[in-house]
């Protein structure tokens, strides 16, 4: 499994990277600018990520803006629907603002609040079949 964290925090990032080497390959990305530069790399390089975990506030572009924008990727190059990456949209905000917006107006495929845990963040991707 390639995944691509991307979080402003080092701690968070950390943790993280922690929890999914194990898993497979894991990039980092330190805000929404670095993750869509990521993203295309990724693509052009044939080795596309299957799970992004994505911080929503962060400096310059933030994680919604980035999300919009590599959906916006996939649309362009033909990804179909069951093949575009799976994204884990992070927060400490619970809000339902924030929620609406990562879901519905960013194609987030799930939400977590933070502090996160391995067990929950587990559990999410192992809902994705990213996990045998």
């Amino acid at each position: 499994m390639r995944t691509l964290i991307v979080e402003d925090d080092f701690i968070a990032r950390r943790l993280l990277k922690e929890i999914l080497t194990p898993l497979g390959d894991c990039d980092v990305a330190i805000n929404g600018r670095e993750a869509v530069q990521a993203f295309r790399m990724a693509l052009d390089d044939k080795k596309p990520y299957d799970l992004i975990t994505m911080d929503i506030m962060m400096p310059g572009m933030d994680g919604q803006e980035a999300l919009k924008l590599i959906r916006e990727i996939e649309k362009e190059r033909s990804i179909p629907p069951s093949s575009e990456v799976k994204v884990i949209m992070t927060t400490a905000l619970d809000d339902p603002k924030n929620v609406v917006e990562a879901y519905y107006h960013g194609g987030a495929t799930s939400y977590i609040v933070k502090p996160i845990s391995k067990g929950k963040l587990m559990n999410e991707i192992r809902g994705f079949g990213l996990l045998a």
